[in-house]
């Protein structure tokens, strides 16, 4: 491509309501361009590296046996409510009316959609198993979209669905996604984990996210250095002390807290570790109050709380419900003293502690030296509510967890019967009996993956892509261009080369400064730099400069052609 007819359209400053460097310099690059709200638009230069990474993906789900097809973005309400989610999605999905008043959705994802084809097409198993794939746009309605592409409210998305006769089928497909997914994301050149996940509100038995790791990473992993355990955070267990409960050593009495609220700053007035102290945090689960302990330096874990038996869909109580059931206002609260009504659910940490410090249920004060058995009752409820901590045994028993920060950019569920029970999708089995069909589901959100890719490489001059996703492979900077017949003749000839040697190039042909070649080709990430100079040319050479790397070298211009290739093959 010769830049004289291509569309650049770089910018000098970010957008102020950016606050990722993927958004600022994705819009900087000129890559994407906002329409509205979590809505941008795919500019030639975008396009090119959201096209290379569909290519991707889709060579790696054809090599699997997927089958490519393309379902309508716009589904009506029928369809959503056999599986009873048009009620519970949330305000996630776009709701709209035709004009005859019928109900539909713009899509956030496509399980109706698919389950509906294959209950009308699939009737034997000898038709199964099948995986069946799109890339497509999706459309949900963010709240708060934020961070350019990886929250927007529309984005481009490959969405997956396999059919078995049986959980083996199944078992079997989700493994090769497993390792379709690590195949892809390898060839992006892109370093990511596995990691096992909630399934959210897709549902399934089992699901696993992949990450792409980077500290401005939205979710939090645990992994373990010494085995393959990883998961995110929301899932992690965090395992009972295997330490055996200290006896008290002192009685109980109150302490005066007149401003501390936290266990931070109670901790700090009295002269003790966080460690000693517990915090209450006050629940409400179809209108019974609970009360959780978790030790002061511990953070709830609100997906670990909602497994639990009659908790899926408890909220956090208001000032008004904590002064209802304890008569004390929030920060001082505690387990001490309670009545009957209210449920005690404390974390595993908490049942080994002693002589802790927790609320009063007393304004301005706190209790110090509380004792279960002896000041209050044990638990009446013992369970994981907490996030793991960096130091923790992992689960698998092989050493301690890690904590790292990642995007996800791939997800993978074990759907097992919940949507083709709900639409009766069946098959004929080989004694001609009627069985439900196996499902699976594997996402990738592909407009993401550009973003966390940017995330992940990027230095103050710009982007610095991996050269599978990069907009062009080569860039030419010929510098006089239009004044030397030299240069001019070279840099076609280079130009026409590349071409027939399959290497994507691009000839910056426009008669720009040199610092402004520069800066463009830096700022888009493009991984290899040429710089024909007339000076150079008159020696036979050329500058070459590798966009990850901090110096040129000079290279002779015969040997150019084969030096990229073996750059590239590196």
């Amino acid at each position: 491509m010769r830049a004289s007819q291509f569309f650049i359209a770089t910018q000098k400053e970010a957008p102020t309501d950016a606050e990722l460097i993927s958004h600022k310099l994705m819009v900087r690059a000129g890559l994407i361009k906002k329409l509205g709200n979590g809505l941008y638009s795919w500019m030639p230069l975008g396009l090119r590296v959201l096209r290379k990474v569909e290519n991707i993906i889709r060579d790696e789900m054809n090599k699997a046996g997927a089958l490519e097809l393309l379902m309508p973005a716009v589904q009506p309400k029928e369809l959503w409510d056999e599986t009873g989610r048009w009620a519970v999605f949330g305000p996630q999905m776009l709701k709209i009316k035709d004009r005859h008043e019928r109900d539909y959705c713009f899509g956030p994802t496509h399980e109706e959609v698919i389950t509906d084809i294959v209950r009308r097409e699939i009737n034997s198993y000898r038709q199964l198993p099948l995986n069946f794939y799109q890339i497509q746009t999706k459309f949900r309605d963010e709240i708060r979209p934020r961070f350019g592409v990886m929250r927007a409210r529309e984005f481009m998305m490959k969405d997956a669905y396999s059919f078995h006769t049986n959980f083996e089928s199944l078992q079997k497909t989700y493994a090769q996604m497993y390792q379709t997914y690590s195949n892809i994301f390898t060839r992006l050149g892109l370093k990511f984990r596995a990691v096992k996940a909630d399934s959210g509100a897709i549902g399934g038995d089992g699901s696993q996210e992949f990450h792409v790791l980077t500290d401005s990473g939205e979710d939090a992993l645990a992994y373990c250095e010494n085995s393959d355990y990883a998961a995110n955070v929301e899932l992690a267990e965090a395992l009972p002390p295997t330490s055996t409960r200290a006896p008290s050593s002192n009685a109980m009495r109150e302490v005066e807290t007149p401003k501390q609220t936290v266990c931070e700053d109670v901790a700090k007035l009295l002269g003790i570790s966080i460690e000693h102290t517990v915090k209450a945090i006050a629940l409400i689960a179809k209108d019974e109050f609970y009360l959780a302990l978790l030790r002061g330096d511990h953070n709830l874990n609100e997906v670990k709380v909602g497994k639990l038996a009659g908790l899926s869909e408890f909220r956090f109580a208001t000032e008004e419900e904590i002064r209802a059931n304890l008569n004390c206002p929030p920060g001082f609260i505690g387990p001490v003293g309670l009545s009957k009504s209210v449920t005690v659910i404390a974390d595993r940490a908490v049942t080994q502690m002693s002589d802790f410090v927790c609320g009063a249920n007393k304004p301005k004060y706190h209790l110090s030296n509380v004792n279960f058995g002896r000041d209050l009752p044990e638990p009446s409820l013992v369970a994981d509510i907490r996030n793991v901590v960096e130091g923790d045994a992992s689960p698998d028993g092989k050493g301690k967890l890690s904590l790292c920060r990642g995007i996800e950019v791939g997800h993978i569920f074990q759907l097992r019967t919940k949507y083709a029970k709900a639409m009766n999708a069946t098959f004929l089995d080989e004694s001609g009996q009627s069985q439900v069909m196996e499902m699976g589901c594997y996402g990738i959100g592909v407009s993401r993956i550009v973003g966390a890719a940017i995330e992940q490489g990027s230095d103050e001059k710009g982007i610095i892509f991996p050269l599978s996703m990069a907009p062009f492979e080569v860039v030419i900077c010929s510098i006089g261009m239009d004044k030397s017949e030299l240069v001019k003749n070279t840099a076609n000839q280079l130009y026409e080369d590349f071409k027939k040697a399959s290497i994507d190039v691009l000839l910056d042909d426009r008669g720009e400064r040199p610092g402004v070649m520069f800066a463009e080709s830096d700022l888009m990430g493009i991984p290899h730099r040429i710089v024909l100079g007339e000076r150079g040319l008159a020696e036979g050479k050329v500058e070459y400069k590798a966009r990850s790397a901090s110096a040129a070298q000079n290279l002779l211009v015969i040997d150019i052609i084969n030096f990229i290739k073996s750059a590239m093959n590196d």
